[in-house]
């Protein structure tokens, strides 16, 4: 099947179109609907009555935006009309929520007039907590958009306008870094005159290009003062006519530094982009098929051509999508009622910054593991990226609140926190335990140092404060690795070849010399195996904490921190604990990595790690033992296994939370079925800690509702440790390899 062919089918398939409405409240009972319809309702309804503002309060207003059009301009595709540019409209709809949470309804009116478009959409102000206009024809766009603004309380944004003009903007202030230009020296030529490319003039004037360094050229020719005099120049595009008779779109790339294409594909030449100045920048925007090709505009000269298009299958591409969600998140979230142009600015520099930072293993593998890494091929960060939202968000409703348009302040440090929540409950979870960290960072080893993941993970600690990293491995290798990813830090390092303390061998040998380690072995073992010469350095308190096992299997990363560091006190066994985070729901299974066939005493130990460590991040734990047998309904030694360890958990005193097993895994995270069939049960809900009877069945029960529930996953989680050790698992990435490393630092300012 051809592409037109799949986008048919994907749109068709039952239930037809891409949105649909859900409930966001309990509908189960009576009561339930008595308190979402009548006579509930008539509650909130009196107190928006007394106060507007509670709208926000009581509705879902604040979080909706409507998207309308009127199909007068639908990119690619024209003057479609409203009814068929409906399928553009639930698919902006669908960005909105993917990329910012944001819900929308998508509004298409038949209005060709502009007096009935404003007024129809000013009549439903009290729906929307802002509204953002969508391809509508120029010049009627410019009119709409400005009689709507000054006309409602609501944010109003046309991106055909103003999302291209920030998304180019980012890209340019990063171009002219990368080819050392400034922006009050630049010139500037573009190949269109409409209401994109008006908006992208006006935009670059407000970051700081001269207005009269701007020149622009539509398919009449150059836009000239005498055109303007002639009236053949839109009030939009007057200010960037020039004081020249005539003259062609080559006739004005000549000799710029920035070409910027919002017009047609194919109308520029080889020959076009050879005479701009040095290391020119060619922004060639137009869709389907750009002004000039990529492979053309690099090839046509030797210096640094850096370019961007409006397509996905090359490099750097000029995607609204980078805009529009994460502008009106940082808008609504502050209850704007404009999106100004400082709130664009600040969008634009967020975003530059961002493309500088380290980027995010799964960003890399979302686009088929290529390099990226800020220079010519990579001026914008990829819209898969998550730390847009929590980049150019927060940089929006700062620059709402400094400008006044802002009906309720924000702090940004917890602001921040709550947009990372949006995104998952694991990234909810993980800040409670970051933040911990952050407020007392330890000193971390991270063995395979000369890894590149461990030095990413490395730099990302010591860059948000999380912990202060010490790199096990080569020091050329790893200063050059963290060169060549354009790490700007100078992390610590170690190389047991050549820094290893005598004593760590001594140390060594004094702990397995009985176990047939010779001091010559253990020389080698320190001083070859950064597994080893972690361990040591973490047992004799050199380091708070050590991290390894990226290359390793489990066990074999393993077994040199039990053979040197040990099990805490009172502590036999250690356990490996996976946290499980669901959409409204985090679960902590136990034992997932270590324990093959625990018997009743290493359960009890198994269901107390557990407990501790659900509480590290701020939960109280409520843990169930599971079995496929509920309370003694089946008898066998499998089965009296969790019944005996229950048992011991009920006559320990030191216990302090509620536990009770045997039961079925449905049993023991259904809340009905424990107050129905087993109210005897001493959970006071569903568990949130599930205890495996043996390592198979934990391993296979977290993977499966890993996958099939799509739950995120955070571990192993290692426990019962004499001192904070973590082994990862072999491939993690690089937040994997941070997230252990802030569990780690808690677990030390603990000891």
């Amino acid at each position: 099947m051809g592409l037109d062919e799949d986008a048919l089918s994907y749109h068709e398939e039952e239930p037809a179109g891409k949105i649909e409405i859900s409930t966001t409240k309990p509908t189960n009972t009576q009561r339930d609907l008595s308190l979402a319809y009548s006579p509930g309702v008539a509650a909130p309804c009196r107190e928006i009555a007394a106060d507007s503002a509670d709208a926000y309060k009581y509705t879902a207003k604040g979080n909706l935006v409507g998207v309308v059009s009127n199909g007068s301009a639908v990119l690619g595709l024209g003057d479609i009309g409203a009814q068929a540019s409906k399928p553009v409209m639930e698919g902006k709809g669908v960005l909105f929520k993917r990329f910012a949470d944001i819900d929308v309804f998508d509004i298409e009116l038949d209005q060709d007039d502009v007096d009935a478009f404003v007024e129809s959409v000013a009549a439903m102000e009290p729906t929307f907590g802002g509204v953002n206009l969508e391809d509508i024809k120029a010049p009627e766009c410019f009119e709409i958009e400005e009689r709507l603004g000054s006309r409602m309380d609501v944010p109003v944004f046309h991106d055909d306008q103003h999302g291209t003009a920030i998304i180019s903007g980012a890209a340019l202030l990063n171009a002219i870094e990368l080819v050392d230009k400034d922006l009050s020296e630049l010139e500037v030529a573009f190949s269109g005159a409409g209401a994109a490319a008006v908006s992208c003039a006006k935009f670059y004037a407000s970051l700081g290009v001269p207005t009269e360094n701007i020149r622009m050229c539509d398919i009449d020719g150059v836009l000239s003062e005498a055109r303007a005099e002639a009236g053949d120049l839109s009030p939009h595009a007057e200010p960037f006519a020039r004081g020249v008779e005539s003259g062609e779109l080559a006739d004005i790339i000549a000799g710029a530094d920035v070409f910027v294409g919002l017009s047609v594909g194919g109308i520029v030449s080889e020959e076009m982009i050879r005479s701009m100045a040095a290391d020119p920048i060619v922004f060639a925007m137009a869709n389907p098929e750009p002004e000039i090709g990529y492979e053309e505009a690099k090839n046509a000269r030797d210096d640094t051509v850096i370019m961007a298009t409006g397509r996905s299958d090359y490099p750097n591409m000029v995607n609204n999508v980078l805009g529009f969600p994460f502008i009106f998140r940082g808008a609504l979230d502050v209850r704007a009622t404009d999106i100004n142009e400082s709130m664009k600015v600040a969008a634009a520099e967020a975003l530059a910054d961002l493309a500088k930072e380290d980027v995010p293993d799964q960003v890399v593998k979302a686009y088929g593991d290529q390099p990226l890494q800020f220079g010519p091929e990579y001026i914008l960060p990829k819209p898969l990226d998550p730390r847009v939202l929590f980049e150019i968000a927060p940089a929006v409703a700062d620059a709402a609140m400094e400008s006044g348009v802002a009906r309720e302040d924000v702090d940004l440090d917890a602001y921040r926190e709550r947009l990372e929540a949006r995104l998952g409950k694991s990234r909810e979870m993980m800040r409670i335990v970051l933040n911990k960290a952050q407020n007392d960072p330890k000193r971390v080893a991270l063995g395979e140092g000369d890894n590149e993941k461990m030095i990413r993970a490395a730099y990302q600690l010591q860059d948000q404060g999380i912990a202060d990293p010490v790199l096990i491995g080569d020091h050329d290798g790893i200063a050059s690795t963290a060169d060549d990813l354009g790490l700007d830090f100078t992390p610590e390092v170690v190389d047991p070849a050549t820094d290893a303390p005598g004593a760590y061998a001594d140390r060594l040998h004094e702990l397995r010399q009985r176990k047939g380690v010779t001091h010559s072995e253990a020389t080698e073992l320190v001083e070859r195996d950064s597994n080893y010469f972690g361990s040591v350095m973490v047992e004799q308190g050199d380091a708070d904490a050590f991290l390894t096992g990226l290359s390793h299997h489990y066990s074999s990363a393993l077994r040199p921190p039990l053979q040197v560091v040990g099990t805490a006190p009172d502590t036999d066994y250690v356990a490996g604990i996976y946290m499980l985070t669901f959409k409204n729901r985090v679960i902590f299974c136990a034992d997932t990595t270590v324990n093959l066939d625990p018997t009743p005493e290493q359960l009890a130990e198994i269901t107390r790690h557990t407990a501790e460590t659900a509480r590290q991040f701020d939960i109280e734990p409520r843990v169930a033992l599971l079995s496929y047998s509920d309370f003694g309904s089946v008898e066998n030694a499998g089965t009296a296994k969790p019944r005996d360890a229950v048992a011991k958990l009920h006559d320990d005193p030191t216990v302090d939370f509620p536990v009770d097993g045997e039961m079925q895994a449905d049993t023991a995270v259904v809340e009905d079925i424990l107050d129905d069939t087993y109210d005897f049960a001493e959970l006071d809900g569903p568990a949130n800690c599930l205890v495996f009877p043996n390592l198979e069945a934990g391993n296979i029960g977290y993977k499966l509702l890993q996958r099939l529930g799509g739950a995120d996953a955070i571990g192993p989680i290692l426990a019962g440790m004499d001192e904070p050790v973590h082994v990862i698992q072999r491939g993690d990435e690089v937040k994997d390899i941070v997230n252990l490393a802030g569990v780690a630092v808690v677990d030390a300012q603990e000891e």
